[in-house]
């Protein structure tokens, strides 16, 4: 994985890996900031938990796509029922199957081709591996700004810049109800660092602790605005958004 495409990156445009969520949205806005020509945002929508991708929400993603003004590709939950059929035994690379040709399509359709895709990863090797190897096979270059970087110093620069970040999941001990809806802000971080002392929760949720959405930052034309109600199972829960919308 690298922060910086290579020097011999390919010709072409940058696609990428997009849920809305803030690891994926960092990436993005750091390729642009880099001047990289992202062309195409690639969604992915599994049915159900996944162990490559960011899963709730998903569907907001073509809101965030209108306000970046960047076109929008994304991968639907019977891409992934045809797949998974064929390799029961190794989900991750069977959900790595239908994005992959996705990608294909892509580079075959844009003019130049793919140079590059961004990724949020930050630390699953298990996913990140996949990621690699796909942009290997795919002969292009890789753009992960996160990878490896302190997550605290990662929380601080996303703030800094302007990202407003809501939490939609939370699934780990020390997370209750309250979390559900509430802004990712510095108070916050504040008490995750707490939370990671006393209990393991990631900074930046990394191991499937909570989930977010950007609803704004410097990159976006216009705010995201949402209405939800809260499900919540006593361990765990997630925000069930009922409207969602572009603010003028």
């Amino acid at each position: 994985m690298t922060e910086r495409p290579s020097s011999a990156a390919r010709s072409g445009q940058w696609v990428s890996l997009f849920s809305g969520g803030k690891d994926s949205s960092w990436a993005l806005y750091r390729a642009l900031e880099a001047g990289l020509d992202v062309s195409r945002l690639v969604t992915v929508h599994p049915e159900g938990d996944s162990y490559m991708y960011h899963v709730p929400a998903t569907r907001l993603a073509s809101l965030a796509a209108e306000s970046l003004g960047i076109p929008l590709v994304e991968v639907e939950p019977e891409d992934f029922e045809a797949e998974i059929a064929e390799e029961s035994g190794a989900q991750g690379d069977a959900e790595l199957r239908p994005l992959e040709a996705a990608l294909r399509e892509l580079d075959a359709e844009l003019p130049d081709g793919i140079a590059g895709v961004t990724a949020g990863a930050v630390e699953s090797e298990y996913q990140t591996s996949r990621i690699e190897a796909m942009a290997d096979r795919l002969d292009a270059d890789l753009f992960a700004p996160l990878w490896q970087q302190d997550p605290r110093e990662l929380a601080d620069a996303m703030l800094d810049a302007g990202f407003e970040i809501t939490i939609i999941r939370v699934a780990a001990y020390g997370l209750d109800e309250s979390w559900l809806g509430r802004t990712l802000d510095s108070e916050a971080i504040a008490e995750l660092e707490v939370l990671n002392e006393s209990h393991g929760v990631h900074i930046l949720g990394e191991g499937g602790e909570f989930e977010t959405l950007v609803t704004d930052g410097p990159h976006m034309e216009r705010p995201i605005e949402l209405a939800y109600e809260t499900e919540w199972d006593g361990t765990r829960g997630t925000l069930r958004i009922t409207d969602a919308w572009l603010a003028e």
